[in-house]
């Protein structure tokens, strides 16, 4: 059985760093992937380096993926977003609300308060023409009142019109199997990927995970942060880690895998090729 590999980037903030993301979008490219997504900052934040960046990867034929955030947007903003994208030839959106603002909550922030509005908007805008991705939280969204209540967002997601998901990263897979449990007895059907975090800095790692509800089990936050600043151990601890994670995950019938690569290739390029996924596929 094979799956395929995606690889997200976030827009670069200056020239060097674009410089940069090209010799890592080189590399990474080698391993065939299906396609690159790219983020797409809070409020839009990031909007024109984020186009900046799709626009270098569709010039170089590179499958791409953007991300499309929708608060703070207007159906306006959202449409030219849409139909820049459509006459570029992309093919393939990541839907999501995005970030809300520090301190504000939902309303008088545009004209859309969920993720199942956008995709409800995309579909009715342009129906059957753009694969449509959407977020999924093994372990829960941060700001999801109880799990019943996330697994009821998702699903709207899913019956607006979604046909694939990609997960928040996670450590733990038996999280996503009891995800994809629950989705399968709600009668939600469709590729649920799971999303990828290789290990490089466990300062970093830790602040984001806080942040964002991924949980780093404490076996796992012990060993890390016996590290210290040994920079070579800990990167090669976390290759063994995370490629042993893709390993149960794959063989146990997951997708693909989508990697957070955070603009670098050297990690998911460790952990590809643990896995002999040097030609873009798992073959079990």
């Amino acid at each position: 059985m094979n799956h395929a590999l995606s690889f997200e980037l976030f827009p670069p903030k200056t020239e060097k760093g674009m410089e940069k993301l090209k010799t890592v979008v080189q590399e990474l490219d080698a391993l065939n992937p299906e396609y690159f997504s790219v983020t797409y900052g809070a409020g839009g934040s990031t909007r024109e380096r984020t186009f900046a960046t799709v626009d270098w990867l569709r010039g170089r034929g590179i499958e791409t993926a953007p991300h499309l955030s929708c608060i703070g947007a207007s159906r306006a903003e959202i449409l030219d977003i849409l139909n820049r994208y459509r006459n570029e030839g992309i093919r393939r959106i990541v839907a999501l609300r995005g970030d809300l603002p520090s301190g504000a909550g939902l309303g008088g922030l545009g004209e859309f308060n969920y993720a199942n509005e956008l995709v409800a908007f995309i579909q009715a805008n342009f129906p059957g023409e753009f694969q449509i991705e959407v977020a999924a939280y093994p372990e829960f969204h941060p700001q999801a009142p109880n799990a019943w209540s996330d697994l009821d967002h998702f699903a709207r997601k899913v019956e607006a019109g979604a046909q694939g998901a990609i997960t928040q990263y996670f450590y733990n897979p038996d999280a996503y199997w009891r995800f994809l449990d629950d989705c399968g007895r709600r009668g939600v059907t469709i590729p649920i990927v799971p999303g990828i975090m290789p290990i490089t800095n466990y300062t970093n790692l830790a602040r984001f995970s806080d942040a964002c509800g991924a949980e780093i089990p404490r076996w796992l936050r012990k060993r890390l942060e016996a590290f210290a600043d040994d920079e070579r151990a800990l990167f090669d601890f976390g290759v063994d880690v995370v490629a042993e994670l893709c390993r149960n995950l794959l063989e146990g019938g997951a997708p693909g895998l989508h990697f957070y690569t955070m603009n670098r290739a050297d990690a998911t390029l460790a952990i590809c090729r643990r896995l002999g996924l040097d030609g873009g596929t798992y073959t079990r």
